[in-house]
């Protein structure tokens, strides 16, 4: 007997509506574009319980006491049932979510939203989601596998997909939908289902049948149609027991299908023909409910009725009479119910049977028991391949079939490799998805641009950062463009074609001089602008010709060339040019894209060559770019930020994670820009999605770097990772250098120091670990000046195996700055600058480190000999005009050895203007009017180790018995550089105290070298006393006095205790009156020089009066230790 269609009632607005049943069956719930979740008792209920879940709620899921709803605010809510009290967000999306559906068991819910992605989230922990991402449009519905291995979705790009829950990746795909732009667009909602408690068969409504697809093979085994049915399916829905197929359709049409027969038992018409958007179907498979797009509820009852006539032409004739009751197990019998049961814990592993042709009669597969078979068993047999036809229930008696005798068919071998993953498609860096009726269509570090595409308007917005470069500007979008780059010259628009119109380019120059501003370009039919970008003077686009165009900021055409593979998206900065493609297929989920860096200045020239871009493991490409400072960047899915490290074979150095900042796996950081100095990444944090909205106005956060070292928890890690990424981060000065910029020659001194820095902590700690072999490798990394620091600091620690190996390194670092030196000064284009500068600003080439080395050496190289300054710095004007000056003396022959040496020669460092090497022994018989006396290089430890040298003593074994003259501390002023290469060396915490309580007692026993009779011109050169000094010679009698048996050694020592004692203010003053006093400065270095001479006489004798300065003649290491 047909089943009864009760009268359809009023639940919601109208609108699109979603509808389901409880798991007892006492309540059905429904939802509709009111916002309201409405649990009806019954279809007579007059006053239903409503519960607001939000503006629009597009789907609804029950089970286990949690109502989860799809609600227009782009999230996924949870309330309690019946109670219908609010128990959490459950996911977020950028765009609404269409459909959620739960699990079997209820633990998981997934979610298809307009971004085209797909969640599965879990009830009980929403921190633990997955998402599946390979949908190129808005997701129409979900539904899970009854094994909670697989989920099947459906979109508006045509397609159905299967995915693996668990690796994330697809399985299997058809593309059997008619495409569309959003689910408002189109003509079905193609809700999937999978059958109940086997769950072999995939339902998939399209176009006016229904298709039945195998889960063990992927594939099509039949075909569900009927001549009632003129309009599209729009929903379907299985049975409890999985025997039953239920459909509605667009015209409103309602039809039940027997699954194993494939035979329509039960037709119904809405009665004002509205379309059927939702079904649901009673636990017990006695009732069917449904809602319209009008916001109406129906109910079909009897269902068991037709379903039980219908399948009693396949039951035995000698089955009881069955009860009306509400239980769906009524509807079969006794054995049919055991033979499901069966069916269910078989379905992994069913039994092949071979395929029987379309012209045998199911009467003659007769089981021996005398019942007929089931016909669940075999299927339709449209396919040939044996592997989809599969027996996964069998007689619970024990008999068995009688099959006639057929031959046997070879099944075909199952591929079970790598799948390929779909090639990303492409995209602006910068823009949020193009189906958002509100986006980003550009967001860089010059501006913003939005767009807008609803039913009142239809434009684009173009706002600047800096309102100097242009004002903001609106633009009505006529032509539909749906891309855009913004320079600081111009605006570049870009639309796909239709069958009418061919793609087009369309170009603002705002900076053009003249009055025509605008210029517009067509693409050739059928040739598609994927993506475009601007640069200094120029513009590119790509195009699905797998070409790529270039054309002057004006609107000339330039130069054309092709592709290996279709573009994924491009980036342009001054005059380069970054091209990211498809080099091929890639497989697991990941993709394989390749690279291309041009360069379009004067001299055109390709600098990466098409290498691989590497991303992380089933990760796509989410952003691509340069930083402020021109340095290709590129992020991935994963949050993990690549920079171009042009000083290692430009490879791809990870640099930051911004995930790390995220607290749930569904938090996203949209990035804007990426700068290097300071070191910033500019993004916008998204909670729950993986772009922002555009109103309100998003705020932007800034990130920090950190490359991913090991042990980054400890000391030696941390200022690893420091240093390199100091190195990696201000490479870009030396490509901005020889690319013709201006650079910020401050800036980089800063960053060279700081380098250093790091470099002389970490020598310090690893000479604390006693890792002798680690500190020369750290040494050979310092420039040359830092390594004499690192030389004193091991003679202080007593490795002196350590400071002599360091002292070889100092020598062949010396050789080279010579060499280099000699190099610069062969060149005479760059002589005058050199001269003039003190250091060549235009010909830094790109070298690194080195570059430093030279800087430093030239400004180093004077120390003992040009005018001395105070231990402030001094301004950066009067260096340059000092070094000037040197620069015009006559410059003595770098190579020339000394004449008497009976040691081997070495070369010295190079003498600028009469400066001579920090580390020299004078040579007897040189001529006093020599600035320098030409000085030689020798061993640093000499210097260190032994006691006072006579002038003419050339080797180390001279009077090596003698005791050290104690003198009085006079430290010596230090030149601007030794003054920063000072403070480099000593380190944090231990280091630092043990470095100040050991000055005092290495200086005084360093050796004084004598030296050739001053000139007019040394004997100006001598330096003011320091405040200590002052401040030393006025409390010598008061420390005596405590402590009698002290020698000038303890004096100095205790001295230096209580001077840093003192306030910073009495030390202030103690300085300014050491400056005060330096006036007669004339006076003071004559009555030094008769100390020094006196000492020579003496050489045994402590000088018990007060001393002058002697500070004037000490050697280079007396006070910078």
């Amino acid at each position: 007997m047909p089943c009864e269609r009760k009268p359809m009632r009023y639940g919601h607005s109208e609108g699109h509506t979603d509808v389901c049943f409880d798991e007892d069956g006492k309540c059905i719930v429904t939802c509709g574009s009111d916002g309201d979740v409405r649990i009806w008792e019954s279809l007579d209920d007059d006053d239903p319980k409503s519960i607001n879940v939000g503006e629009k709620a597009y789907s609804v899921a029950l089970k286990n006491g949690k109502l989860v709803t799809a609600v227009s605010n782009n999230t996924v809510q949870i309330h309690t049932f019946p109670e219908g009290d609010p128990d959490g967000i459950l996911t977020r999306f950028t765009t609404n979510a269409n459909h959620i559906a739960f699990n079997t068991s209820g633990s998981r819910v997934a979610a298809g939203s307009s971004d085209f992605l797909v969640k599965i989230v879990d009830v009980m922990d929403s921190s633990q989601q997955k998402t599946l991402r390979g949908h190129e449009a808005p997701v129409l519905s979900v539904a899970f596998d009854t094994s909670d291995e697989f989920l099947a979705s459906s979109s508006c790009d045509g397609s159905v997909t299967v995915w693996s829950i668990e690796s994330q990746t697809q399985v299997a795909q058809w593309k059997v939908l008619q495409k569309s732009s959003d689910v408002s667009n189109a003509k079905s909602l193609c809700r999937l289902a999978w059958q109940p408690l086997s769950g072999k068969l995939l339902a998939v409504p399209v176009d006016m049948t229904v298709q039945l697809y195998d889960r063990d093979t992927w594939t099509h085994i039949s075909t569900l149609s009927d001549d009632l049915i003129t309009q599209v399916v729009n929903v379907v829905v299985w049975s409890p027991c999985g025997k039953f197929l239920a459909a509605g359709t667009v015209g409103g049409n309602l039809l039940i299908w027997d699954a194993d027969a494939k035979l329509c038992i039960e037709r119904q018409k809405h009665e004002k023909g509205f379309t059927v958007c939702g079904m649901a179907w009673h636990p017990s498979g006695g009732r069917i409910a449904y809602t319209d797009t009008e916001g109406c509820l129906g109910l079909l009852e009897g269902v068991s009725s037709s379903s039980s006539s219908s399948s009693s032409t396949t039951q035995s004739t000698k089955a009881p009479a069955r009860k009306e009751t509400n239980d769906y197990d009524d509807l079969f019998d006794e054995d049919d119910d055991r033979v499901l049961d069966e069916g269910m814990s078989d379905s992994h592993s069913p039994v092949k049977k071979a395929i029987m042709d379309d012209d045998d009669d199911d009467d003659d597969l007769m089981p021996s028991t005398g019942r007929p078979r089931n016909r669940g068993a075999f299927l339709d047999d449209d396919s040939r391949d044996a592997g989809s036809v599969k027996l996964d229930k069998l007689p619970e008696d024990g008999s068995s079939f009688i099959l006639p005798a057929v031959d046997p068919i070879v099944s075909r071998p199952i591929y079970d490799g790598p799948m390929p993953t779909p090639p990303q498609r492409s995209f602006q860096p910068g823009s949020t998805p193009v189906h958002l009726m509100h986006r980003f269509m550009m967001w860089n570090s010059v501006g913003i641009v939005r767009g807008y595409n609803d039913e009142q308007d239809n434009a684009i917005d173009v706002e600047f950062h800096d309102t100097a470069i242009h004002h903001a500007m609106h633009l009505t979008n006529t032509l539909g463009h749906t891309m855009v780059d913004l320079s600081q010259e111009a605006v570049l628009l870009a639309c796909e074609g239709t069958d009418e119109l061919a793609s087009k380019i369309q170009c603002l120059h705002f900076s053009c001089w003249d009055t025509h501003k605008e210029w517009m370009v067509d693409l050739p039919q059928g040739e598609d602008v994927h993506a475009l970008c601007l640069g200094q003077g120029w513009a590119a686009v790509a195009t699905s010709a797998l070409m790529v165009r270039l054309f002057s900021i004006g609107g000339v055409q330039k130069e054309i060339f092709s592709l290996p593979g279709a573009v994924v998206c491009m980036a342009g900065h001054g005059e380069q040019l970054l091209i990211v493609y498809h080099r091929g297929t890639g497989f697991d989920g990941d993709q394989a894209l390749g690279v291309q860096l041009l360069q379009l200045g004067r001299k055109r020239r390709q600098v990466i060559h098409g290498e691989p871009l590497p991303l992380s493991r089933k990760s796509y490409l989410a952003w691509m770019g340069f930083t402020a400072e021109g340095t290709p960047c590129c992020i991935d899915s994963e949050g993990v930020v690549r920079m171009l490290n042009r000083t290692l074979g430009n490879t791809w150095t990870p640099v930051g994670n911004t995930r790390d900042t995220c607290k749930s796996k569904s938090d996203h950081c949209w990035v804007v820009g990426v700068h290097e100095n300071p070191q910033q990444l500019r993004c916008i944090p998204c909670k729950g999605s993986r772009f922002p909205p555009t109103l309100p106005r998003p705020a932007v956060a800034i990130l920090s770097f950190k490359l991913p070292y090991c042990q980054t928890t400890t000391e030696k890690g941390q200022m690893e990772e420091q240093y390199w990424r100091s190195m990696l981060f201000h490479n870009h000065y030396g490509f901005l250098s020889s690319s013709g910029y201006e650079i910020d020659n401050e800036s980089q001194t800063r960053a060279e120091k700081e380098q250093q820095e790091l470099l002389m902590k970490m020598f310090a700690l690893s000479c604390k670990l006693e890792r002798e072999f680690r500190c020369v490798e750290l040494a050979e990394v310092m420039t040359h000046s830092v390594v004499t620091l690192a030389i004193r600091y091991a003679s202080r620690s007593r490795r002196m195996a350590l400071a002599q190996r360091l002292n070889e390194l100092a020598l062949e670092k010396a050789n080279q700055l010579q060499e280099e030196q000699q190099q610069e000064e062969e060149e005479p284009a760059y002589q005058s600058v050199v001269q003039n500068s003190g250091f060549s600003h235009g010909y830094r080439e790109y070298r690194g480190s080195d570059q430093m080395n030279s800087r430093q050496a030239q400004v180093e190289s004077g120390c003992n000999d040009e005018e001395e300054v105070e231990e402030e710095y001094q301004p950066e004007e009067q260096m340059d005009a000092e070094e000037s000056t040197d620069a015009s003396r006559p410059r003595l022959n770098p190579f020339k050895k000394g004449a008497k040496s009976p040691e081997r020669p070495s070369p010295k460092t190079v003498s600028r203007g009469g400066r001579a090497n920090p580390f020299k022994v004078s040579v007897a018989g040189k001529s006093s009017g020599s600035p320098a006396g030409q000085p030689r290089t020798t061993n640093v430890l000499d210097s260190m180790t032994l006691s006072n040298r006579k002038p003419t003593a050339l080797s180390g074994n001279s009077k090596q018995g003698k005791a050290p003259v104690l003198k009085p501390l006079a430290p010596k002023s230090k030149s601007k550089t030794q003054a920063t290469l000072l403070q480099m060396s000593i380190p944090k915490g231990s280091i630092k105290k043990q470095v100040e309580s050991q000055s005092a007692a290495e200086t005084v026993k360093e050796t004084l070298v004598a030296t050739p009779p001053a000139s007019t011109e040394n004997t100006e050169n001598s330096k003011p006393k320091t405040g200590f000094q002052l401040w030393l010679e006025e409390n010598r009698k008061s420390i005596l006095a405590d402590n009698p048996d002290f020698e000038e050694m303890d004096v100095i020592k205790e001295g230096m205790g209580r001077f840093r004692a003192l306030s910073a203010e009495e030390r202030l003053i103690w300085t300014e009156r050491a400056k005060g006093d330096s006036d007669p400065k004339k006076r003071k270095r004559e009555e030094g020089k008769e100390m020094v001479e006196n000492a020579d006489a003496d050489e045994g004798s402590v000088k018990k009066k007060k001393p002058l300065d002697t500070s004037a003649k000490l050697s280079a290491f007396a006070f910078n230790k």
